[in-house]
């Protein structure tokens, strides 16, 4: 027990090192199989990593839009402004308008949709009658949080596992949405997160000598939505729905007053002949009509007799199974209060990294950090030439790497470039500290006793200290901030400071008290 007690911080080091081995290699660890958001799977380790090291999308964009701030309502309800606003703008629609009240009495005015310019919203504001504090370009807290919940609920809903949306910030202020998908094709991403996502279905029918539309559904208007199927004999593709027991003897009652559930059912031309049609249900996605059908003769009789509304089940049918699945996909998601600004002429960008690619930079980084070993090894070895001092010291320095790597592993923290670029810096500034111990230790020649290597290891420690301290102090603001990639070189770089001071630093001194010194 005497062995122990007096060299405590060594076995304290071993034990951590074996959990650290444990996390990385225990299939108990992320028991289930599941994989944290944004990562992929390393397979034989439990590490994960990010989309550097393991391929797939990332895209970075803000919103489109423009917003007035400390707007006066003067009573006016929300709908009206909108509708105010709207009509001031000319092909701006109403859905593109969000007003969001901050006081009984004012609040803020978006717009967005693409081309529109604070000068213009101002202006709208104005010739509406309504006052402002100030217009700017970009939009809410509120519509931005709205965007990051509406896009993770798209991308699980499509299923691609992994995918994460956040805000991020940059230091200048500006905004933007970052979302990343492992595994995923580019264009598919782009497509899916580029959509708006608005869902209805309009009645269209004859009236007079000419035809109306109708909104007679909406997202709100469902109880549940179902799969996409592939449909098949003599059926297209199509999504089951359900619609609310509260809103289908209203759709029930529209459905025969237009005629899509007459006598004997609706047969729909709309797509041939538009002019000449019977009454018609169209399957509208972002104010384009993606299919339009009509009625069975049975549903229409079933709609007729009121029995319909007992049991209210629809479905939307489309052309092909990839618009039933983005259909269902949106009506579980909910539609986009604005689109990230991603076209040619965006502000935002969009990457692809090949699976293939990512294995390469796990090589390339395998490769770096093995080269950086050994040359570290190799000039401690020519700076002291005694094994007693200079293994120690490259053993303790990559026991902080292994503890590193089984906390990533035991947290699921996705491995990139940048973190890697943190593990060599741990590598070099943690032997770097080991080296100010071993000088400052054997300065003055052989040590004579514990007491002098305590007293000249309390002097390396004081300095090795305030190093720490000053670089955790520079690492903290980019360890907070969103900054992308630095953000997980900061971390690491900290948690390497922080368990070399607390862990490996002493207990590479108490292996050099054990090699040099004797007992009192």
């Amino acid at each position: 027990m005497g062995v122990v007690r007096e060299n405590w911080r060594i076995f304290l080091l071993i034990v951590v090192l074996l959990g650290s081995v444990f996390a990385l290699f225990s299939p108990t660890v992320g028991e289930g199989g599941a994989e944290a958001p944004g990562v992929a799977s390393s397979g034989a380790t439990n590490l994960q990593y990010g989309l550097q090291l393991s391929g797939g999308t990332r895209i970075r964009a803000p919103l489109v839009g423009v917003t007035a701030t400390e707007v006066e309502f003067g009573g006016a309800e929300t709908p009206q402004i909108e509708r105010d606003v709207a009509g001031q703008l000319g092909d701006v629609s109403v859905a593109d308008v969000i007003v969001r009240p901050t006081s009984e009495t004012s609040g803020t005015v978006e717009v967005t949709t693409d081309g529109v310019t604070p000068e213009q919203l101002g202006t709208a504001l104005d010739e509406a009658g309504y006052s402002y504090d100030e217009t700017r370009d970009g939009v809410t807290e509120q519509t931005r949080a709205q965007t990051v919940d509406i896009l993770s609920d798209k991308i699980n809903e499509a299923g691609l596992s992994g995918g994460t949306v956040q805000q991020i910030q940059t230091p200048t202020g500006e905004n933007f949405i970052l979302i990343e998908v492992p595994d995923a094709n580019r264009q598919r991403v782009v497509d899916l997160v580029n959509q708006r996502g608005n869902v209805r279905v309009d009645a269209y029918y004859p009236s007079g000598d000419g035809y109306e539309q109708t909104t007679v559904l909406e997202r709100d208007d469902f109880q549940s939505i179902g799969n996409a199927q592939q449909g098949g004999e003599g059926q297209l593709p199509n999504v089951p729905v359900v619609v609310r027991e509260d809103v289908a003897p209203r759709f029930q009652e529209q459905m025969v007053q237009s005629g899509v559930a007459g006598q004997g059912g609706s047969r729909c031309s709309y797509s041939a002949s538009p002019n000449s049609t019977d009454a018609c249900l169209l399957l509208i996605v972002d104010g384009q009509v993606v299919n339009s059908f009509g009625m069975s003769p049975g549903l229409a009789a079933n709609m007729q007799s009121g029995d319909w509304a007992q049991d209210p089940r629809f479905i939307l049918q489309t052309q092909n199974f990839s618009e039933a699945r983005q259909v269902a996909i949106n009506l579980r998601a909910g539609a986009l209060p604005a689109q990230l600004d991603i076209g040619p002429d965006g502000e935002g960008t969009s990457s692809f990294i090949a699976p293939s690619q990512g294995q390469q930079f796990r090589t390339d980084s395998l490769l770096t950090g093995i080269i950086a070993v050994f040359a570290v090894a190799g000039v401690v070895f020519l700076r002291y030439g005694e094994i007693e001092v200079a293994l120690p010291m490259i053993v303790t320095a990559l026991s902080e790497v292994v503890i590193l790597l089984g906390f990533a592993a035991g947290i699921g923290y996705p491995l990139d470039l940048s973190v890697i670029a943190g593990f060599i810096a741990v590598i070099g500034t943690g032997v770097d500290d080991l080296i100010i111990i071993a000088d400052e230790v054997m300065a003055e020649g052989d040590v004579n006793s514990r007491r002098v290597f305590q007293s000249r290891f309390k002097k390396a420690f004081w300095v090795i200290g305030a190093a720490a301290a000053t670089t955790i102090i520079a690492m903290s603001p980019l360890a907070v901030l969103s900054l992308g990639d630095l953000q997980g070189f900061a971390i690491f770089t900290i948690l390497g400071v922080v368990v070399g001071v607390l862990l490996t630093r002493p207990a590479y001194g108490d292996i050099l008290r054990a090699l040099l010194t004797r007992d009192d």
